[in-house]
């Protein structure tokens, strides 16, 4: 029989996992012909998740707990998952949240048994409001033009993977992992479904807007040299204006024309503009010489601190 295995990442998410464990047994019951199993993995949680995940995971065969050593991030805790579901014919990945409705996996699997081997989970509303609403949009929306690879907008971590997919995945080897762009950088034949994103069902967020902003770094300068290029772009503009600038004086001199010179504030703004222009180059330079340097370090992307079987009936 084939094995369907469905892979959250969780951290701090306590008040929502009653529900989550009863909407997926639920969704067990839409999908017959599939054995189909749950990976939780605990990214370093401080409430009671992960106590309360081993306790459902010895009382149904099902359900699977992975333990990190400490909170390694969503990213990294997705990729420990999707490892320890390699043995799956097919992988669903999501967030714990609710905010992407566990009934829709039926969607999802009717889709890989159509021949997709991604299939996407495309948003069409979202349920948020205030400003994260604004910045998810807006992210969505310019980073599809500053992207050099075409990644689907209004996607997340909700999806399936087949296992061919879920093989090659689990062969790359970077450390500051985008997930959607990773998945849309696999290529193979694909499929999109679509829905309603919900809000959550009970507590808070758990990634804050430091970690929404590093993740957008990490998706932008993994995937788009455009930051390289606009410096680049800049200084070639900067160069020019100035050589402009010099040639309109030494023309001037040439012909015997006087030259009003500017004053002190006129110096001190160029300075200071050009000095921003150095230091926002070398802040590029730096975001990209970092995830370099994390990447020649060669450290393991997470550390799994145990690993729950699930339990036997």
């Amino acid at each position: 029989m084939p094995v369907l295995a469905i892979v959250i990442p969780v951290f701090n998410e306590e008040p929502v996992l009653p529900e989550l464990l009863r909407r997926l047994e639920g969704v067990f019951a839409a999908l017959p012909g599939l054995a189909c199993e749950v990976v939780f993995v605990d990214d370093g949680s401080r409430d009671g998740s992960a106590t309360h995940l081993a306790a459902a995971a010895a009382r149904e065969p099902r359900f699977r707990l992975i333990r990190l050593s400490r909170n390694f991030g969503h990213q990294p805790a997705l990729t420990a998952g999707l490892a320890h579901a390699a043995h799956a014919d097919a992988v669903v990945t999501m967030d714990a949240d609710l905010q992407d409705p566990p009934e829709l996996i039926p969607d999802l699997v009717a889709a890989w048994r159509d021949g997709a081997d991604v299939v996407l989970a495309v948003r069409t509303a979202r349920a948020e409001g205030g400003l994260r609403r604004v910045g998810f949009e807006l992210f969505h929306r310019w980073f599809g033009r500053v992207s050099d690879f075409p990644i689907e907008a209004n996607t997340g971590t909700f999806g399936l993977l087949s296992a061919r997919a879920v093989t090659a995945f689990n062969a790359l080897e970077e450390r500051h992992r985008f997930f959607p762009g990773l998945r849309a950088w696999l290529g193979f034949t694909r499929a999109e479904v679509s829905y309603e994103r919900q809000e959550r069902a009970a507590g808070t967020p758990a990634q804050t807007l430091r970690r929404l902003v590093r993740y957008a770094l990490d998706g932008i300068f993994s995937f788009s040299y455009l930051p390289l290029r606009l410096v680049t772009y800049s200084g070639l503009l900067i160069a020019g204006s100035g050589f402009a600038v010099a040639a309109f004086f030494a023309f001037r001199r040439l012909l015997g024309m006087e030259i009003a010179f500017t004053g002190f504030t006129t110096l001190v703004m160029l300075v200071l503009f050009l000095g921003g222009v150095q230091l926002i180059g070398i802040g590029v330079l730096g975001e990209y010489l970092g995830r370099i340097y994390d990447e020649v370090k060669r450290r393991p992307i997470y550390v799994v601190r145990r690993d729950d079987p699930p339990a036997r009936s």
